[in-house]
C-alpha cells in the first residue's frame, strides 16, 4: 500500500468517528422532551379553581414542564394516558371528596375503560390540593382520599405545600384564597412538577 493511498484510508476513518461520536453526543445531549402535568378540580364557588390556578403556576415555573388545566368533567383518557404527573383537587364535603371527584376516579375503570389490572397509571406521579370551610372540617381526609385513590392505582404519590398537599379554609373567617394559601398551591404544583422531572429523565445527582 502506498503512502498517500494509507493516508486517504486513515482519514477517511476519522471522519467516520468524528461522525459517529457526533451523533452519540448529539444523542445524549437532546431534551427528553417536556414533563406533561395535568391538573384536575371540581370547584363551585370559585374557591378551588383559584388553587388550581396557583397550582399550575407552580408547575409552570419548573423548566420543561408543560401543564394543562382542566376541570374534571372535561378529562380525557387520552389525557390522563398522556401526563407524567396529575394533581387533583376538590372542596371539602363532609370530611370527604366531591361527588364530582369520586365520579372521576370511578370513571377510570367505568369510562375510560382502564382495566384494574393493566395499572394504566402505574408510576405516574400524584398530588392533591383541597379547600374547606372551616379550619377543622376534613381538609387532611380529604387529601388522603384522593391519595388512596391513586395509591391503589400504584401511581407514586407526593405532597408539597403542606404534609399532605396544599389546602386552603374558605369560611366566614378565612374568606376567600388568600397569599399564603396561594403560595402553598404554588409549592405543591412546584414539587410534583420536580419528582416528576426526577421520575422521567433521572436524577443527576
Amino acid at each position: 500500500m502506498n503512502k498517500r493511498k494509507f493516508l486517504k484510508q486513515v482519514g477517511a476513518a476519522s471522519v467516520a468517528a468524528g461522525l459517529i461520536l457526533a451523533s452519540r453526543s448529539s444523542e445524549a445531549q437532546a431534551p427528553a422532551g417536556d414533563v406533561k402535568v395535568l391538573i384536575v378540580y371540581h370547584s363551585v364557588t370559585g374557591n378551588t379553581e383559584k388553587m388550581a390556578q396557583g397550582v399550575a403556576e407552580g408547575a409552570n415555573g419548573v423548566s420543561g414542564t408543560s401543564v394543562v388545566l382542566k376541570k374534571v368533567g372535561e378529562v380525557t383518557g387520552d389525557e390522563l394516558l398522556a401526563c407524567d404527573a396529575l394533581i387533583v383537587g376538590s372542596p371539602v364535603y363532609y370530611a370527604n371528596m366531591a361527588g364530582e371527584i369520586k365520579t372521576f376516579f370511578d370513571n377510570w375503570l367505568l369510562k375510560f375503560r382502564f382495566a384494574f389490572t393493566d395499572f394504566k397509571m402505574r408510576n405516574k406521579i400524584g398530588g392533591a390540593f383541597v379547600t374547606g370551610g372551616a379550619i377543622s372540617n376534613g381538609k387532611e381526609t380529604t387529601m388522603q382520599s384522593i391519595h388512596a385513590a391513586m395509591l391503589i392505582n400504584q401511581m407514586s404519590v407526593v405532597s408539597g405545600g403542606g404534609a399532605f398537599g396544599a389546602s386552603a379554609t374558605t369560611g366566614p373567617d378565612s374568606p376567600g384564597i388568600d397569599e399564603k394559601e396561594l403560595e402553598a398551591a404554588r409549592a405543591l404544583g412546584r414539587r410534583v412538577a420536580e419528582f416528576a422531572a426526577i421520575t422521567k429523565r433521572g436524577s443527576k445527582s
